[in-house]
C-alpha cells in the first residue's frame, strides 16, 4: 500500500520560475502568474512533517479542495483554474495575505484548551463564561494566526493585524466577511452529510485589481475539525453519552499526545506502524467519501504517480 506513497517531488516543468515546498504541498510557479500545486501525501502534525506519508492523502485534499471550491464560487471567486491530475490543482497566482483566517463554530482544540487555562479572550474575540467543551459559541468566533513559512503559527488579534499591516481596517473586515460566509456555508454542506463542522481555516490573496479569492484549500481534514452529527447531537443533549466521533486529523494529535509527542523542542516523533499510517489512509477515504457522496478511486498501482503526474500536467500547461 505505501509503495506508491508520493512523499515529494522535485519537477521541471515548461516556463517554470520557482518552486516551493511546504508542510504538504508542492508549488510550482509557472511564467510567475500561474501556479502548479501538488499534493503530496506528506502529513504535519503540530508543525512538524511526520517521517512517513500516508497513502492516498495527497488526493483526498486535492480533490475535496475541488469539492468544495466548487461549491463555494457565488460567495467570492477561487485560484483554481484545473485539476488535472488526482493529485494536483492548477490555479492563479495571487498576492496572498499572510495570514490563516481561523473560524470556530464551538468550544474545541486550542479554543478548549485556552479557555480550561481560565481565558475568556482569543484573538481579541471574546468567548463567553459557563461553556463547556464541544459547546456552540453563540456565534462563530474569528481567531487569526499568522501564516508561517517555517515553524509555528501564531495567533494575532485583528488590531495587530491592522496595525502591522497584514491588512488595512477594510480589507480585514472584508476578509472575516467572506470566512463567516464560507464556515456557514462548510456547516450547511457538513450537516447535509451527517457531520457538523466545528472549526476551519481559510487563506485569501488578492489580484492586481485588489480583488479577493479565496486560495489553497478548504473543507478538507487537514484544515478542518469534522465531528459525525448523531455522536455530537447526542453527547449535546446528554453529556453521559460517548464524546463525539470526529472525522479529520485530530486523531493523529491525539495519537501523538497519546505517545508524548506535541511538537515541543527535544520532542522525538514516534515510530509510525504499518497499522496506523493504513489506518490513517483509510480515515481519510472515509471522510471523502462521507463529505463529497462520492466513492474514491484509487489510482493504478501499475502506474508511477511522479510520471502520471509528469505528464497531466505538461499536457494541461500546453492548454493555457
Amino acid at each position: 500500500m505505501t509503495t506508491h506513497a508520493i512523499s515529494t517531488t522535485d519537477f521541471q516543468f515548461p516556463g517554470q520560475t520557482k518552486v516551493y515546498h511546504g508542510k504538504v504541498r508542492d508549488v510550482y510557479t509557472i511564467n510567475d502568474d500561474i501556479l502548479v500545486a501538488v499534493a503530496t501525501d506528506r502529513i504535519s502534525a503540530f508543525d512538524v512533517i511526520l517521517p512517513r506519508p500516508i497513502p492516498f492523502k495527497g488526493q483526498v485534499l486535492n480533490q475535496l479542495a475541488e469539492y468544495f471550491l466548487g461549491k463555494t464560487t457565488d460567495i467570492l471567486p477561487n485560484w483554481l483554474i484545473s485539476v488535472p491530475d488526482p493529485n494536483v490543482s492548477i490555479g492563479h497566482k495571487l498576492e496572498p495575505y499572510k495570514i490563516e483566517m481561523v473560524v470556530r463554530g464551538g468550544l474545541v482544540g486550542h479554543a478548549a484548551r485556552e479557555y480550561n487555562d481560565g481565558k475568556r479572550e482569543l484573538c481579541g474575540e471574546v468567548m463567553p463564561d459557563g461553556l463547556q467543551e464541544y459547546d456552540m459559541f453563540p456565534t462563530p468566533i474569528i481567531t487569526p494566526s499568522t501564516k508561517a513559512d517555517a515553524g509555528h503559527d501564531e495567533d494575532i488579534s485583528a488590531d495587530k493585524i491592522i496595525e502591522t499591516g497584514l491588512a488595512t481596517a477594510d480589507e480585514f473586515a472584508k476578509l472575516s466577511d467572506y470566512a463567516l460566509q464560507l464556515f456557514a456555508r462548510g456547516q450547511k454542506l457538513a450537516r447535509e452529510r451527517g457531520l457538523v463542522l466545528m472549526d476551519t481555516k481559510y487563506e485569501f490573496g488578492k489580484n492586481a485589481g485588489g480583488d479577493v479569492y479565496v486560495i489553497d484549500e478548504i473543507h478538507t481534514p487537514d484544515s478542518s475539525r469534522y465531528f459525525y452529527a448523531d455522536t455530537y447531537d447526542a453527547y449535546i443533549a446528554d453529556r453521559s453519552q460517548p464524546l463525539p466521533r470526529h472525522l479529520s486529523k485530530e486523531f493523529v494529535r491525539e495519537w501523538l499526545m497519546e505517545r508524548d509527542f506535541s511538537g515541543q523542542t527535544g520532542q522525538i516523533v514516534p515510530e509510525m506502524t504499518d497499522e496506523f499510517v493504513t489506518q490513517t489512509s483509510d480515515r481519510y477515504i472515509e471522510l471523502f467519501e462521507q463529505l463529497s457522496g462520492q466513492k474514491f478511486e484509487r489510482p493504478s498501482d501499475t502506474i508511477d504517480p511522479i510520471e502520471r503526474i509528469k505528464t497531466n500536467v505538461n499536457d494541461a500547461l500546453k492548454g493555457l
